[in-house]
């Protein structure tokens, strides 16, 4: 299979923002997608769900932006949080998810750019979604804007500040199954086709490469001075991007917090992250642990009550985290950048089907 067609444009865009008539300027950076249904993969199966935090006691703008506007799925799992107005919910889109739980207390602002996949007769209904969403007067105080590109390409930033670009294109939702919804309604868009994030200038995109290469076992698709984008699975992409800025640095993705109360008696004291993460589905867990472990980058975050401190809790718990990026053959030149993955199995210690897995069934070549 052919890499990805993918160059990187800087653009600046116009964005028109919504119950107003002043324009701003907001400029920021996306690899041009592909209509390719797939594309090369191995060990990673789907980037499944982003975790970012909203505004604490702010349920309104998020299920604005998320429910109302993005018409994602509720997820009957966090259900009983939409009664209550409080803590965290799960939007669903396609086979992916954002969890977005409340803050300590403000939103964060992922430092990158998040694209969503509608098809063509999707993407014009939500620009009539976006229309009505001009008169929401909730959303006039806050950072929410949108501008139609050709009808092929829409700019958004979420309430908080955030950046979306969501496009128009036949790539269909992924057929080894999808999130469930309340009442089984069916999220409008198609899923997360890419995820990207910014890295310091300058940083090594080689070595991020070797890193997915080496560690996850998924191939790099693109590997350039500026970029790095790798396979997450037949559908997705990670994208790796530098930028030209001053306080662009290794932590410019995780917010990291002394919490020894935590921290279980008598196990290696890691600081919680309250930043965002990715997680991701892979088809070997145990392997792909021990390449993390032999590398010293595995991670516990106190944060999460499921905590994999050795190889046994990974496979019991079908997960572990990692936050540092290296490059596997120089590592003594230290962190490339720091990003949370909680990378998941798709089967349990006893070979089933994990519970929160998307897929209907198990891939081919799945083990534990």
């Amino acid at each position: 299979m052919a890499p990805l067609p993918v160059s990187f444009n800087s653009f600046v865009m116009g964005l028109i923002s919504l119950g107003h008539v002043t324009r701003s300027v907001v400029s920021f950076s996306t690899p041009s997608p592909t209509t390719q249904q797939s594309h090369q993969y191995r060990n990673i199966l789907i980037l499944d769900h982003l975790n970012i935090n909203h505004q604490k006691s702010r349920h309104d703008l998020l299920k604005a932006f998320y429910f109302d506007f993005l018409q994602c799925g509720i997820d009957p799992r966090k259900a009983e949080n939409i009664e209550k107005g409080s803590e965290t919910l799960w939007a669903n889109i396609g086979a992916q998810q954002f969890h977005l739980p409340e803050g300590k207390p403000d939103a964060q602002v992922l430092n990158g750019v998040i694209r969503l996949c509608y098809s063509p007769l999707e993407y014009h209904t939500l620009l009539e979604f976006g229309k009505k969403m001009e008169a929401h007067e909730l959303l006039r105080e806050t950072q929410f804007k949108v501008v139609n590109h050709n009808d092929e390409r829409m700019s958004v930033i979420d309430p908080w500040g955030s950046k979306f670009e969501i496009i128009s294109s036949e790539k269909v939702k992924d057929s080894r199954g999808v999130q469930d919804n309340i009442d089984d309604a069916e999220s409008l868009g198609n899923g997360i086709d890419n995820v990207t994030i910014y890295a310091p200038s300058g940083a090594n995109m080689v070595g991020i490469a070797r890193f997915y290469e080496k560690v996850m076992d998924t191939p790099a698709l693109i590997v350039e001075e500026n970029q790095c984008i790798v396979s997450m699975g037949p559908h997705q992409t990670l994208t790796f991007q530098s930028i030209q800025k001053d306080d662009g640095d290794i932590n410019m993705h995780v917010d990291l917090r002394e919490e020894q109360d935590k921290n279980p008696e008598g196990q290696q004291y890691y600081p919680s992250n309250y930043g965002p993460h990715i997680s991701l589905y892979v088809r070997d867990i145990r392997s792909t642990y021990k390449r993390a472990d032999e590398l010293g980058v595995t991670y516990v975050n106190p944060r999460f009550s499921r905590r994999a401190y050795c190889e046994e809790e990974v496979v019991e718990d079908c997960m572990f985290r990692c936050l540092d990026i290296v490059d596997p053959d120089n590592v003594n030149e230290g962190v490339i950048l720091r990003l949370e993955h909680e990378v998941r199995s798709v089967l349990k210690f006893d070979g089933s089907l994990y519970n929160s897995c998307p897929f209907v069934k198990v891939p081919d070549g799945c083990v534990i």
